[in-house]
């Protein structure tokens, strides 16, 4: 399978953080050694959302025990189910940690909104709760997160499971031996905190929130079973099937793949390893995806008793000199920037389908958007999903933001670990057409080494989509006096959209009114997207002086006015994700009048209030979309 090209270069990096004495027993995922379960969320499950007990533990005395030695019968105390019950009635046997008894919270979410106490806490918080399994099982059983946020350790009925390092990608494990019949106990370590080498490093704009942020699931498949599915339409207008089954039955095993809308039923058997490839030709028949049409069939690969299934949308995406084709036909990205935060004046990062249908719904319906930059980090299932039923474009980042450990080579292994997580959790979805590697990272040759690695795995894992990253530029004086923008990062020929981020007028002290003079030095041959620029507003407070003042809606309006008529200026211009749909959290912006924890660049408010901004975007758009 496509995921190996990346396990023969890969060192598997301890995690970061929450390593302590705890981590030599536990097994680290990754997309190499561990089952991938793609469109697990299409599969049957039980869903363990709900409410589990939680406690911090700021000393990491979970992991490390009292002195720091290895965890041995002292942690079982809080580990272990039969334990606990022996001591159920002894209050003082447990000790420091009493899971059984400590509070209750309901997962999916952050613990920053729990409790105060907890608003900025950052460190290891332990999850547990209990399930039933049934008495009489058969086949295999597998933990599937969504997302845990940093480093999470696992364990089941006190045995370990295994850790991860990553909040924002999937990952399972399978415990078939592990379950018993009756209750089970699952225990979940979650260690929020940054280091100087992880991915994101610990200085970000963006709040940080630690705990189980997306769903866990009880999945339970055949004895040989679809682990990994790729079906999708090739440049050249076939449709391309990438499969894997895995067990001990997998290899020279019959497989099917079936698309019952276009009449397709196509028979193969996999290899010694359990891989199936196969390209047939496209049916005549098959509507392509587009944002006008976002047409989506039922696939399903069957492989003995296992069934894969998923909904997924066939179109082409790919550049041509300067324009970006979209089914062989140029398109302009109609977008605006993202943050995983659902419409709250207390965001929890649980996003639901409702809480993503109406974000996207701001950008398809009110901006008469077409595009979406998903930032800075991978978004829930539930939102890409939602994208490829609402028709919208979708650019799908990873982390590696501002300032990492470029010559770690444990970071690099954890930032290509992600992005391969990333793309094989989302590569059957239509709607994401970029794969980015970076935003705003400052140019050395370490960091050149470090992204180059990252867009050649891009290339191996998928060969079907675009890569970019999102630059920073140099400024400079013409003859004229007027300002010069180039595009001098090295990166650039590397990448098949070129992508800057600016604010000049709001972090520059240019004026509004002299943007029409910049000029742009880009490449002539590629795609131009300006992925962030924006302005701080706050929802409701208007000029107090007669003339725009920052911070001010006014100046937030003017301000997208001028620079969208600088920017469109542009010949390469192909797209823009202005910065950004929704005010977000970002404990470093607290200026006491206008932010107070926010940023307050939305073009709505965190509650849903549109500024003046909103409207002057959504014309520029519903004129391009003429």
């Amino acid at each position: 399978m496509i995921r190996r090209l990346i396990a023969v270069t890969m060192v598997c990096a301890a995690p970061a953080v929450a390593q302590q004495a705890a981590a030599p027993t536990l097994p680290l995922a990754t997309v190499d050694n561990s089952p991938l379960l793609v469109s697990a969320d299409m599969r049957d499950g039980v869903d363990l959302s709900g409410s589990w007990h939680y406690s911090v533990d700021p000393f990491r005395a979970g992991l490390a025990g009292f002195h720091g030695e290895t965890p041995g019968e002292s942690q079982q105390r809080y580990l272990d189910l039969d334990v606990a019950k022996a001591m159920k009635d002894d209050n003082r046997a447990m000790y420091e940690f009493d899971l059984a008894r400590s509070p209750i919270t309901t997962l999916p979410s952050s613990w920053l909104t729990e409790a105060p106490e907890l608003r900025y806490y950052q460190g290891l918080m332990w999850y547990q709760r209990t399930f039933p399994a049934p008495a009489a099982r058969k086949g295999r059983y597998f933990l599937r997160f969504g997302a845990a946020n940093y480093s999470t350790v696992v364990y089941l009925n006190g045995k370990p499971v295994g850790r991860h390092e990553g909040g924002f990608t999937p990952f399972a494990f399978e415990v078939t031996k592990l379950l018993r019949a009756g209750d089970n106990q699952i225990t979940v370590g979650v260690d929020s905190q940054a280091t100087e080498a992880t991915v994101p490093p610990p200085v970000t704009d963006w709040e940080n929130y630690g705990g189980v942020t997306r769903p866990i699931r009880l999945i339970s498949t055949p004895n040989t079973y679809v682990d990994d599915a790729w079906v999708r339409l090739t440049r050249d207008g076939k449709l391309a099937v990438d499969a894997h089954v895995d067990g001990a039955q997998a290899g020279n095993h019959a497989i099917r793949l079936k698309i019952a809308a276009l009449g397709l039923d196509v028979a193969g058997t996999t290899d010694a390893k359990g891989d199936w490839r196969t390209t047939i030709a496209a049916p005549r028949a098959l509507v392509r995806w587009s944002p006008e049409q976002p047409k989506l069939y039922d696939v399903t690969i069957a492989s003995g008793d296992d069934e894969w299934r998923d909904r997924v949308g066939f179109r082409t995406i790919e550049v041509r000199g300067p324009d970006i084709l979209l089914n062989g036909k140029p398109i302009f990205l109609r977008g605006i920037s993202l943050h995983e935060e659902e419409l709250s004046t207390e965001p929890t990062r649980a996003i639901t389908p409702a809480a993503a249908r109406a974000l996207l719904g701001e950008i398809k319906d009110g901006l008469h958007g077409n595009y979406v930059r998903l930032a800075h980090y991978p978004h829930s299932e539930v939102m890409t999903r939602l994208a490829d039923e609402m028709g919208i474009i979708v650019w799908s980042e990873v982390p590696v933001y501002w300032r990492v450990a470029w010559s770690n080579p444990d970071t690099l292994a954890t930032a290509r670990n992600m992005i391969a997580e990333n793309i094989m959790r989302d590569r059957n979805r239509a709607s994401i057409a970029i794969w980015s590697v970076a935003n705003e990272t400052p140019v050395t040759d370490a960091r050149n080494t470090f992204l180059r690695t990252l867009v050649s795995d891009v290339r191996k894992l998928d060969d079907t989509r675009l890569v970019s990253a999102a630059l920073l530029t140099e400024r400079s004086q013409g003859a004229n006096g007027k300002p010069i923008i180039a595009m001098a990062d090295p990166l650039a020929d590397a990448l098949d959209v070129v992508a800057i981020n600016t604010y000049f007028g709001w972090y520059t002290p240019d004026r509004l009114e002299d943007l029409a003079s910049f000029s742009f030095r880009v490449p002539a041959n590629k795609p131009l997207i300006f992925s962030e620029f924006g302005a701080d507003a706050k929802a409701g407070f208007h000029d107090q002086r007669g003339m725009p003042e920052k911070f001010s809606e006014e100046y937030q309006a003017e301000f997208y006015r001028k620079t969208l008529g600088m920017v469109d200026r542009i010949p390469t211009l192909r797209g823009m994700s202005p910065w950004i749909l929704k005010d977000f959290r970002s404990p470093r912006r607290q200026n006491p009048e206008f932010q107070q924890g926010w940023n307050r660049k939305g073009l709505i408010s965190e509650a849903g209030q549109r500024k003046q901004a909103f409207g002057v975007l959504a014309g520029y758009y519903q004129s391009k979309e003429r």
